[in-house]
Order: C-alpha cells, then structure tokens, then sequence
C-alpha cells in the first residue's frame, strides 16, 4: 500500500476551493449535489483507510482477537510508520464512529420528538405553533412532511412575506435538503478537511430553496424581505440537520443574491473558468482518493490471505 493509503485522509484539501466558488459562481442546485457528493465519497475513502489502518494496529495489541499472522513483519510493512499510524487509527476510528453516531442519534432524536409534539395539531402540512418564540424550518419523515412555523414569526411578515416563507419550507421538504445537510454533516465528522464543504452545503441548499421560494411567488424580493426580516428575530432550526428559513449565518449574501438576477442553471462548469478548474481539481482529488482507498483495500486484503494460515 505504502503512502496511498495515507492519501485519502488529505485529498479533501483539493475540494476548499470549490467549496468558496461554487457558492458564489454555480447554481446552488448544482452546487449542492455537486458539494454533497464529493464530501460523501472523501469521507467514505478516508473511513476505508483508516479502518485499513486499524486493522494493522490492533493486530500489534497484546490479546486481540485477530489472527496472529496478522501482526507478521510482511503485513506491517505494507504500511509507513505502522507501529504509529496503526495504533493512531485506533483512537481516530474510534472517534469517527462516536461522532457519527451522535450525529445521527441526535437527528433521529429531534425529528421523532418534533412530530410527536405535533401529532395532535390540525393541519396536514403546515404546524403553526401558539409559541412566542419566532422561528420555522422544514420536518421531513413520520407519516407526512410538514412546516412548522410560530405565530410569533408569522406576525413579524406581511401576506406576501408569509407565501415565501412557506414556499421556502416546502422547497427544503420537496427536494430533501435535510439529506444533503446531513450527509455532509457525517462527512465533515468522519473527516475534519471536509468542514468546509460542509458549510457551503448549508448555504447552498438555503440558497436553492429560496430561487425555489421566487419562483413559486413570482417576486424575488419578496422573498428577500421575508428572510431579512426572519433573520432579525429567529433562532434557527432545533438541529442542523434540518433545513430552516433564517438560521443564523450569511443572511445577507442570501438577500444580495436575491436582489439580483435569477443564476443561470448549468449542470458543469466550463473548464476554462475559475469555478470550473475548482470542480475539476476536486473530482480530479475524489478520483485519486477513490482509486487510492480501492487499492488499499485490495492489496490488505491479498496480503492477509496470504499470511493467514490454511
């Protein structure tokens, strides 16, 4: 395997800048799928290594449960510094898992507690809650979709503002934003270099839900008011696995892009262009890390058969 398998950790780095650049330069459909997927495949070929990793370094453990051969000097050497990087990717694993699993124990948590709240409430998809608290975001699952809103935001917007709002919600709920965010979510705990992503993901699915919310009123600064004025007095979303209306963060880049020109929807960038050198960095980054973890793997794996005993 010699240093490849070391490579998938790192190649994350050559998606940052289209990270940046698809927020600013690609439609925030495209760039929402484009982000998440990349994300997802780098942190599965990075979860792929280190679990190779780990394989060697507990083999190295006193009294555990695999094979001896295992831990022969021919299996070691098919990875650089494996007395360190082994026993590393123990602890590493170990805190990928955990975070993973909280993430989605969390999210799972949230949403069954949400539509238990709700199930008594009229209204099959919109909830609006008698709460003081102004806020609203999109609740995928259980037995239907449904927006939920306060009377206390509801009051902040005028009638137009108000279609916006729920046009926004139903855009989330409609192309299942709340998958997007937390697949990157999984990706950015399995993988620190992929946070970046991660974030833009959170912008651009807002950022495609509200073209979505313009379309549907017919007036891109309605949309831009409702979500300023949200913005003003919200609290964002119970979990950020969930797609909300104003959460807190770039609120005014999304009501510039709003009282702009409608971005034009194309489904790769042109080569010749800043955004589109970035995308093909990354794919080119994916790509190597894909054929790296694959190589890895199979190249363990023949080496373990063969060490290991008839």
């Amino acid at each position: 395997m010699g240093v490849f398998v070391f490579l998938p950790l790192v190649l994350p780095l050559t998606a940052w800048p289209i990270a940046r650049l698809a927020e600013q330069r690609l439609h925030p459909r495209t760039a929402t799928r484009l982000l998440a997927a990349l994300a997802v495949v780098m942190a599965v070929c990075s979860t792929v290594c280190l679990g190779l990793l780990m394989v060697v370094g507990t083999a190295q453990l006193p009294g555990n449960p695999l094979p001896d051969a295992w831990s022969d000097p021919e299996v070691r050497e098919a990875v650089p510094y494996d007395e360190i990087a082994g026993k590393a990717a123990i602890v590493a694993l170990l805190a990928v898992l955990m975070a993973c699993g909280r993430t989605l124990w969390r999210h799972g948590r949230v949403r069954r507690h949400a539509h238990r709240a709700l199930a008594g409430l009229p209204g099959r998809e919109v909830a609006v809650l008698p709460d003081e608290v102004p806020y609203a975001y999109a609740l995928p699952g259980g037995r239907r979709d449904r927006v939920v809103v306060t009377t206390a935001l509801l009051s902040c917007l005028e009638p137009a503002e108000r279609r916006a709002l729920f046009a926004h919600e139903r855009a989330h709920l409609a192309a299942r934003h709340h998958r997007f965010l937390l697949a990157v979510q999984l990706a950015a705990r399995a993988n620190p270099f992929l946070r970046p992503l991660r974030t833009a993901v959170s912008y651009t699915a807002e950022r495609w839900a509200d073209e979505e919310a313009a379309q549907a009123v017919g007036s891109r600064r309605a949309v831009a008011c409702a979500i300023g004025k949200a913005a003003l007095v919200s609290r964002g979303t119970p979990v950020a696995t969930l797609a909300g209306f104003a959460a807190p963060g770039p609120v005014p880049r999304r009501v510039t892009a709003l009282l702009g020109p409608a971005p034009a929807l194309r489904s790769w960038p042109s080569v010749f262009t800043s955004v589109g050198l970035a995308a093909w960095g990354a794919a080119a980054g994916t790509a190597v890390s894909a054929l790296s973890s694959a190589n890895s793997a199979v190249t363990m794996v023949l080496i373990l058969h063969a060490a290991t005993p008839l």
